[in-house]
């Protein structure tokens, strides 16, 4: 049960290993791009390919979504990336439903634990299976796998890391479900507990007044989607958007403002609460995204400005 690329990846790679999956669940096709034409999701794309059965309902407690469901006579659910599932389907199957989460549990529970993990700048991360219970990623844990997190990761090069982990730990869980040995641990609340919530318009926008390595941290995490965004002002108090791929911390020293920019010397240097931020790759609306160097060869408007 899965929709996006990273279950994608998953599924790919548990058919390589030759587990009978008998079905796949998926969302709706959906409408998109200029035509609007219906659009699979990648999991559906994958399970097509290899002849395995699609349920897409639209509701999952819909009579006929679950006898469907139960025809398939699966040992396991497998859940990567999905919706949140009723009682009636996680209790289905007589070895469980087990989930994959990109994260160590408990920490990050929520929709966006890889984003998440890069905007706080924790040193490591992992990913999680563990039993669906009646709550939001709170079942108990049966495997976990832990990675360090690079200076240079963003979410592009952490997303593939933590797929290819966790591909080997669904494998791993499977065997374990399979052979009767798996032992499961209770997640332990804590007051230090970090979420992982939805991404929105108002999260993924920079705050200027917070640190350099703070904005950096955001960068990166939201690298190279759904990308963090500022609004450029303009010289008629109009506010362009613009998305930021890449930035750094600068060793310029400066007194620019939280948010105040100045251009020099091929250089687009913006002031935080402390260091000062270059930024390195932008895109304007409009435009494509570019490397800030070459974007400033034909830039027409002012050297120095705020951001808001």
């Amino acid at each position: 049960m899965g929709t996006p690329e990273f279950a994608e990846g998953i599924l790919k790679y548990i058919i390589e290993k030759k587990w009978n999956v008998v079905g796949v669940v998926t969302i709706p096709d959906k409408p998109a791009g200029r035509g609007l034409q219906l659009q699979s999701s990648p999991v559906k794309k994958l399970a097509e390919s290899n002849q395995i059965p699609v349920l897409q309902p639209n509701k999952l407690k819909d009579p006929d979504f679950l006898n469907a469901l139960e025809s398939l006579q699966a040992d396991v659910f497998v859940v990567v990336a999905f919706r949140m599932l009723p009682e009636i389907v996680w209790k289905m199957p007589k070895l469980g439903t087990f989930n994959l989460h990109g994260s160590l549990l408990p920490q990050l529970r929520g929709a966006a634990p890889i984003q998440w993990a890069l905007i706080y700048g924790l040193p490591s991360t992992g990913v999680s299976t563990f039993f669906i219970d009646d709550k939001i990623d709170t079942g108990a844990v049966i495997l976990q796998k832990e990675i360090s997190i690079l200076k240079e990761d963003n979410l592009s090069t952490l997303y593939q890391k933590l797929m290819d982990l966790g591909c080997t730990v669904v494998d791993d869980t499977l065997h374990l479900l399979q052979s009767g040995n798996a032992t499961t641990f209770l997640q332990q609340e804590s007051e230090d507990l970090l979420p992982a919530p939805k991404l929105t318009k108002e999260n993924t926008k920079i705050d200027w007044n917070v640190s350099a390595k703070q904005i950096q941290n955001l960068v990166r995490g939201l690298n190279p989607f759904p990308t963090a965004w500022t609004n450029l002002m303009e010289d008629d108090d109009s506010e362009l958007l613009v998305k930021v791929y890449e930035v750094k911390i600068s060793e310029e020293k400066n007194s620019l403002t939280p948010g105040a920019f100045l251009i020099e010397n091929k250089k687009w240097l913006v002031g935080t609460k402390d260091e000062v931020i270059e930024m390195v790759e932008l895109q304007l609306p409009g435009k494509k995204r570019m490397q800030v160097k070459d974007l400033l060869n034909g830039w027409k408007g002012s050297n120095h400005g705020n951001f808001v």
